[in-house]
């Protein structure tokens, strides 16, 4: 039977649409997971951290999988995983319960993003309509991520934060029972391929090691022996799987790519957008509801305007690449993330979101694509065409780690900072406005390194093909 590749196309975009959904229809839903689960401050970051992490450490285990294994059975897999977890999600009656969930549901996103796009690629022939098909799949993915704080504010106010994860289940029956009817079952090239489990396992435990010695530094303490030993464990782990990847006849990230500076640069930029991003978005999220008084609805619409300049954003810079190259706009970028993230830093509680928060987080929206859309083209442009996939797959796991990372650092100092004012005799409202202020300036540093690391990143013009592609991936 002759499968139309435009209804293939609606199928994995729609797919692709709910993972990325999940990243941000979770954050207005916070407070309320909080008070219903009894989340500690520290832990409650773990409900977006356990999936970012996994998402990251195991998205370039999915493309292997993918190859291996062929991608419509991965996706179908993945997605059934995917549905399973987010129902238990959704029953959740304990933060490790809930936490374990959103592990696994991470796992199911990363290994079903990559066999999504691997069936994009094998269904249109490079050119225009591949071209026109990466469009339709980022643009889809991009309007996930502003719809989700909307949906997300939706459902707390209307039903309960569980339908948060719930309103997965539905779309991924549907979608399993249409994939036999629109989606052909293609396959690479016949070859050698492996798994390179242990090193996905390694470098994964490693970094939530580390994540997790950071959250534990505030209640425990630099010094103590669980968080020195559980950071040292981190390091072993992370030392062994750079000895795994070194010996690998197929490893998942090939050392030799960090040999070229602008993927180098590149990586390390979008690592710390992440971390800046991901930061803003959870301490946002906490502010507007604990501090403001808002509804998760009016949380979700409020970070609306940031969504909508986060498009309008990454359209200019795919504009913009073109005439003044890729430095400059992912430059301006940059900075432009620190002033909307320093402008947010000074809100004041009792004023009004239009004059207060409102400048801030358009600003934010504007910069944080312009980030990323040339970085995703630099990272790329030193690596030979066969390399192309590993070094994108190779930069968007930094970003996902680098934002894991990153929020696990600004978090712990911000409710330091809160726990101190407290203790000072500081009202909670005080404390915790004052907290939020110390967690953005943080996650600004971030955004400075990310502007001084951007001016050792080469100068490019990109072909119209690259810019297509650097935008579905951003």
């Amino acid at each position: 039977m002759r499968r139309s590749p435009w209804a293939t196309l609606a199928v994995l975009a729609l797919a692709q649409f709910i993972v990325v959904l999940d990243v941000t229809i979770v954050n207005v839903a916070l407070p309320h997971i909080q008070a219903d689960l009894n989340f500690s401050a520290d832990s409650l970051q773990w409900v977006i951290n356990a999936y970012t992490l996994l998402f990251g450490g195991f998205l370039l285990l999915g493309g292997r999988m993918a190859d291996l294994l062929g991608p419509r059975r991965v996706f179908v897999a993945e997605l059934l995983l995917f549905g399973v977890t987010s129902l238990v999600a959704g029953l959740s009656n304990s933060p490790e319960f809930l936490i374990a969930a959103r592990a696994v549901q991470g796992l199911g996103g990363a290994l079903l993003s990559p066999a999504a796009l691997a069936i994009l690629t094998m269904t249109f022939a490079h050119g225009r309509e591949r071209n026109i098909a990466m469009g339709v799949w980022g643009g889809l993915a991009g309007l996930g991520g502003t719809l989700g704080v909307v949906a997300g504010g939706v459902l707390v106010d209307s039903l309960s934060w569980q339908w948060i994860f719930f309103v997965n289940v539905p779309i991924v029956i549907a979608l399993v029972a249409v994939i036999p009817v629109f989606v052909r079952d293609v396959r690479h090239a016949s070859g050698r391929r492996t798994f390179d489990t242990l090193g996905a396992v390694l470098g994964t435990a490693g970094l939530m090691a580390i994540v997790y010695g950071v959250v534990r530094s505030e209640p425990s303490g630099w010094g103590s022996f669980e968080v020195s030993g559980v950071l040292t464990a981190g390091v072993v782990l992370l030392v062994g799987f750079v000895v795994v990847e070194r010996r690998s006849a197929a490893p998942l990230v090939p050392l030799r790519l960090f040999r070229s500076r602008a993927l180098s640069v590149s990586g390390g930029a979008l690592a710390l957008n992440g971390a800046a991003f991901l930061s803003m978005f959870f301490l946002t999220a906490i502010y507007l509801q604990q501090v403001r008084g808002d509804s998760a609805l009016e949380a979700g619409v409020h970070f609306l305007p940031m969504g909508g300049a986060a498009i309008v954003g990454a359209a200019l810079a795919s504009q913009l690449v073109q005439r003044v190259g890729t430095r400059t706009v992912q430059l301006a970028g940059a900075v432009l993330s620190v002033i909307g993230l320093l402008l947010l830093s000074q809100a004041d509680a009792t004023g009004s979101y239009v004059s207060e928060l409102l400048p801030g987080l358009i600003v934010f929206g504007f910069g944080i694509l312009g980030v990323g859309v040339p970085g995703q083209i630099t990272a790329v442009s030193e690596v030979r065409p066969q390399e192309a996939g590993a070094a994108s797959g190779v930069v968007n796991a930094m970003y996902q780690v680098g934002g894991a990372l990153g929020l696990a650092i600004v978090t712990t100092l911000s409710i330091t900072h809160t726990t101190h004012e407290l203790a000072r005799g500081a009202t909670q409202q005080h404390a915790l406005e004052s907290g939020f202020e110390r967690g953005l300036l943080v996650a600004s540093l971030f955004a400075v390194a990310n502007v001084l690391l951007t001016l050792a990143s080469p100068q490019l013009q990109p072909t119209s093909s690259q810019l297509t592609e650097a935008a579905a991936a951003a």
